[in-house]
């Protein structure tokens, strides 16, 4: 399996942060059939962010609801990411993909608002996005599509930093080649 950015990506303290906040996106009943029955499982895909940059998706899994949803909310919070933000929407253009789900984020407008289906909705209202046009694509299995809308959130560069970047891979390679 390829590596993540998002798995890879710098996480964020959550101590450092005041207003968490967490909403469910999913909850799903999970069976597993044995000789004495079946054993009920519960897995909830769970989003927390500030609203101001950051944003971290859990999915967990128990034998209960709640503790399902406690456990999606402490891997989240483990899992939080900076988004860099230009106003109220991204600096540019992503498309990526995990698994079947193909995920494009553009940014938009002011006043446009968020359009987006209602997990990639839950995930970039936290993220503090307010302006932003996307499309999900392929599967739309819920735990795909957040894994690739963090996917993308994490590959989003700031166009200063980039911009240097780029300038200092150009020099070493002007200086290499002489």
């Amino acid at each position: 399996m390829p590596q993540l950015l998002y798995e890879h990506a710098p996480k964020v303290n959550p101590e450092e942060l005041q207003g968490l906040e967490d909403r469910v996106i999913l909850i799903r009943r999970v069976a597993k059939v044995t000789a004495g029955g079946k054993h009920l499982r519960f897995n909830a895909l769970v989003v927390v962010g500030d609203g101001r940059g950051h944003v971290g998706i859990g999915l967990g899994k128990a034998d209960a609801v709640p503790d399902s949803v406690r456990k999606g909310q402490a891997i989240a919070r483990k899992n939080l990411i900076h988004v860099p933000l230009t106003g109220s929407t991204i600096p540019h253009d992503v498309h990526t993909k995990f698994s079947s789900s193909w995920v494009l984020l553009k940014p938009a407008v002011n006043g446009t608002g968020v359009v987006a289906g209602a997990t990639l909705r839950a995930i970039l209202e936290k993220a503090g996005v307010k302006d932003i046009l996307t499309k999900a694509m392929g599967n739309t299995n819920p735990v795909n599509l957040a894994k690739a809308t963090m996917e993308a959130l994490a590959s989003i560069r700031q166009p200063e930093v980039e911009a240097q970047r780029r300038q200092k891979v150009k020099e070493a390679a002007a200086v290499g080649s002489r």
